[in-house]
């Protein structure tokens, strides 16, 4: 009975989520409501002690992080940098080569430290005029785009500033560059198989004498061909924010070491910050604080037109998502406190591989809530302790785990309840029914590169 109260309110917020209500609402509802049917005297307690103790945590370490992380995306946005950058690379690549050009575009963006979110309203207005112009379907315009934002540049490539590749390194007191070669071998694997699907699904749409389309919704306006950013200077600021994020990365333990005492003023207890914990956190903070004033630098005009708006705006998305992600972590760590989860525990432990188990966990967890960074958070809040163990126990490095867990979290997560994918939709005025498909491909190969790196590390040895 106790695992079915656990599935249960596992399956109700997976439910609601698709549903469109709100995570930050429904998700101590189904946290709550487990404990209810399980213990209820335990209600109240739970709530402000577990539930609220980790949600108001998890802002704590990373609400700065979705904070300049939406406030680059969005400079980069108002000073039409994104513009610029789009331009270049479809010049370089070639307009008959559509799909590989997007690609590229939303991995240079995402990589840079830009949100999803923003690289999708940025990017489609591009991606609609040369789908159009090289008589490629509409429909497969929200694959190629997650290919590009959602996959390798999200959790795979050492060093990526997004929140996904961040999360692991306080479980494991890694950093964002952990086992590089694996999220390289990853990433290779996934933009090879990726591109190859893209390009079978064109080449069926063209055999039918499909083009683009027509009564769309959601077509964006025709290009206006105003002069553009030095697309050298456009990319700078995402240059400096993956560059700076190593640099930082290597010196804040060098300054700090691995912790640091201070005294506040007219106190007689010194204040200590593990900064071993903390360290990749603080780098990141730091590389997009650094890309914010780049981009200020350099268009300081048409930014500050709309940079009060825009601020906003990314303020009010940062809020939105780090809660969202905060109450799936209280949610999951209610969920790991009850007699239920136990149940799920041990038959997680019944894989033999640690690896796998991680990675196992991690994606079905991730595809439950429909949030990498939420799935992983429930999974590593719950059992980091069981994974480094295990790692310990079988003399594979916490940097290994730290990739695992990373790239499954990005596997199954984008289900049709992922915020993120009802976003693309909405934005490409395309349904599930069109183009979802194309999307759980994506994912699908996404899942089974997390499976390929790990026989590549038990092969070499290499990471």
């Amino acid at each position: 009975m106790s695992f079915l109260i656990v599935v249960a309110a596992l399956f109700f917020l997976m439910f609601v989520a698709y549903r469109g209500f709100s995570v930050i609402l429904f998700a101590p509802v189904a946290a709550l409501g487990a404990v209810l049917l399980t213990d209820p005297p335990l209600v109240p307690p739970m709530f402000i002690s577990v539930f609220m103790d980790k949600m108001v945590g998890f802002v704590k370490l990373y609400f700065p992080v979705f904070l300049l992380g939406a406030v680059f995306g969005k400079t980069i946005e108002l000073s039409g940098f994104s513009k610029s950058i789009v331009s270049a690379v479809i010049a370089l690549v070639g307009r008959e080569r559509a799909m590989l050009s997007i690609v590229v575009v939303c991995a240079v963006l995402t990589y840079g430290g830009v949100s999803l979110f923003v690289v999708v309203f940025a990017v489609y207005p591009f991606a609609a005029e040369m789908f159009r112009q090289g008589g490629i379907p509409k429909r497969l315009i929200p694959g190629t785009i997650a290919l590009g934002a959602f996959t390798f540049t999200m959790d795979s490539l050492p060093g990526t500033p997004q929140i996904q590749n961040i999360i692991p390194t306080t479980f494991f007191n890694t950093n964002t560059w952990a086992a590089p070669w694996l999220g390289v071998v990853g990433t290779i694997f996934i933009l090879v198989v990726g591109l190859a699907y893209l390009n079978w699904r064109r080449r069926q749409a063209a055999a039918r004498n499909e083009g683009y389309g027509e009564g769309h919704s959601n077509e964006p306006e025709a290009f206006e061909h105003g002069k553009l950013a030095n697309p050298w200077i456009a990319i700078l600021p995402l240059v400096l924010v993956g560059v700076l994020n190593k640099v930082f990365t290597e010196l804040i333990p060098r300054y700090y070491g691995k912790s640091h005492e201070f005294m506040l003023a007219g106190s007689t207890k010194p204040v200590t910050t593990e900064v071993s914990k903390v360290a990749a956190i603080w780098a990141v903070e730091g590389a997009l604080l650094v890309g914010i004033l780049a981009v200020l630098v350099f268009a300081f005009r048409p930014v500050s037109q709309k940079f009060a708006e825009g601020s906003k705006a990314a303020v009010g998305g940062s809020l939105l998502a780090s809660m969202n992600t905060a109450s799936e972590y209280g949610f999951g760590a209610v969920i790991a406190g009850l007699p239920g989860f136990l149940v799920v525990a041990d038959a997680l432990k019944s894989i033999p591989n640690p690896l796998v188990n991680e990675a196992i966990t991690v994606t079905t967890l991730a595809g439950i809530t429909g949030s990498a960074s939420g799935g992983m958070s429930i999974a590593l809040a719950a059992m980091s302790d069981q994974f480094i163990a295990a790692a310990h126990a079988a003399g594979i490095p916490l940097d290994v785990f730290h990739r695992i867990a990373s790239m499954a979290s990005g596997g199954m997560d984008t289900l049709p309840h992922n915020g993120a994918v009802i976003t693309l939709l909405a934005v490409t005025g395309l349904t599930h029914r069109q183009s979802y498909g194309d999307i759980f491909a994506v994912t699908c190969i996404k899942t089974l590169a997390v499976f390929v790196v790990i026989a590549f590390y038990y092969l070499t040895g290499i990471y």
